[in-house]
């Protein structure tokens, strides 16, 4: 099976056969790949009214389990957000009644993020579509493939975590 990765490849070993094309047969189907996963999420965040920064918060306190609350630091490193975002995010979720603040029982000063009924059915209708849309994605690579992907993909991206 050919691809137009195959063709650009071609096209610079034959005016660049010095260099090491390695990477860009491997870096240019992620890149187009990456291109398909995004509208795949826009397409399902859209279906379900949630913006893509409106999902990653839902997501993190939906993932933290029930009571789906999170301190603002936590929510912080999960969204790799400045302080001064997530504060703006919050207030933005908070006015559609996705999430509410609660005090926080352990710290006076502290407040918690909870996910609300809403946002906890915003998140899960716009995962659903979402993991239909990557299943789709993903449909013509055996298991067995899925899974040695995904664990060359863990050693690619191990030195950035």
């Amino acid at each position: 099976m050919r691809d137009e990765v195959d063709e650009l490849t071609e096209a610079w070993a034959r005016e660049r056969s010095d260099l090491d094309l390695a990477p860009v047969a491997v870096f240019s189907r992620i890149s187009r790949l990456a291109r398909h996963l995004d509208l795949a999420r826009r397409d399902a965040f859209t279906r379900h009214r949630v913006e893509s920064w409106e999902f990653d918060v839902l997501a993190a306190l939906r993932r933290a389990g029930a009571p789906y609350e999170l301190s603002p630091g936590r929510l912080l490193r999960e969204t790799l957000v400045t302080s001064g975002t997530m504060t703006n995010r919050v207030d933005r979720l908070a006015a559609r009644g996705y999430v509410e603040r609660l005090p926080d029982p352990a710290d006076r000063r502290g407040v918690l993020v909870r996910l609300t009924p809403d946002g906890k059915a915003a998140v899960d209708g716009a995962f659903e579509e979402l993991l239909a849309a990557e299943q789709a994605l993903l449909a013509d690579l055996p298991d067995a493939d899925r899974d040695h992907l995904a664990r060359l993909l863990r050693t690619l991206l191990a030195p950035f975590s």
